[in-house]
């Protein structure tokens, strides 16, 4: 029997939570199209195409911007082949020290159990004050 789509993403939000980044990436299609919300600091870049990218461009600049960042997920609705997902995030900002409980949504495209797309909503304000000084 094979995953759901539901079931592939909470394995990615399972894996991120431990920072088992390569497990994050083995579920990403080798061309995988992934975009930050526009005006979200992580924008910069969108979008990040392949798993290269993603790492490169947002997880670790995440991990070395920021002293702590989580997501907690309240909502996995499973559309078929799309996955979203609402929560929010909590970080603190490892220069400023700042931190922000911020509501995020995710939307998540997936063929043949592999992450082909995402799109990420998010309060950008809380994320743009948190990181200026």
């Amino acid at each position: 029997m094979s995953e759901t789509s539901a079931e592939v993403v909470r394995s990615m939000y399972d894996a991120f939570a431990t920072g088992d980044v390569p497990a994050v990436v083995a579920r990403m299609d080798p061309q995988v199209e992934w975009n930050e919300a526009e005006n979200f600091p992580y924008a910069d870049r969108n979008p990040y195409m392949g798993p290269d990218a993603v790492v490169e461009g947002v997880f670790a600049r995440l991990g070395a911007e920021w002293e702590y960042w989580n997501i907690q997920v309240d909502h996995v609705l499973d559309a078929g082949s799309n996955v979203v997902v609402l929560g929010r995030y909590h970080a603190k900002h490892r220069e400023t020290g700042k931190e922000m409980d911020a509501q995020c949504a995710h939307i998540w495209w997936l063929r043949d159990g592999k992450i082909t797309r995402f799109q990420q909503y998010a309060d950008t304000a809380q994320a743009r004050a948190a990181v200026e000084s």
